[in-house]
């Protein structure tokens, strides 16, 4: 459990101030994603970057019961497998990414997910 409250330290807080700056401002992070997707190295250095902090978190926190730090463990290998497709897959990320950027109001459904995630790990974390 002292893991799973280190890790909320951590992840929570990158993760509320990353969904403020979406619900701040959606059309700069739609600008940036079409940046993003037409950069290989981007999406290569994003892989490599994921799939490491993906795998601390599973290797430190490989934790399967049903309560709040199994969120952690999920999104780590989300991160794990995320990080993978960039480095392996770059077309697949190229063309799911550009179906998403096609639809605005996706911004917006994400920024609230990853707004809840964040406020939920951060208080778990410092409360």
């Amino acid at each position: 459990m002292e893991n799973s409250i280190l890790i909320a330290k951590l992840m929570g807080p990158v993760v509320l101030v990353a969904a403020i700056a979406m619900l701040k401002d959606p059309d700069d992070l739609l600008s940036m994603g079409r940046e993003f997707l037409k950069s290989r190295a981007l999406i290569f250095i994003s892989g490599v970057l994921a799939l490491l902090g993906g795998l601390a978190v599973v290797n430190f926190h490989n934790i399967w019961i049903a309560s709040w730090p199994v969120v952690i463990t999920l999104f780590g290998w989300a991160m794990v497998i995320g990080g993978a497709m960039r480095i392996a897959l770059p077309n697949v990320v190229e063309s799911i990414g550009g179906a998403m950027l096609k639809h605005s109001s996706m911004v917006r459904v994400m920024a609230i997910i990853w707004l809840s995630f964040g406020v939920g790990i951060s208080y778990v974390g410092y409360f």
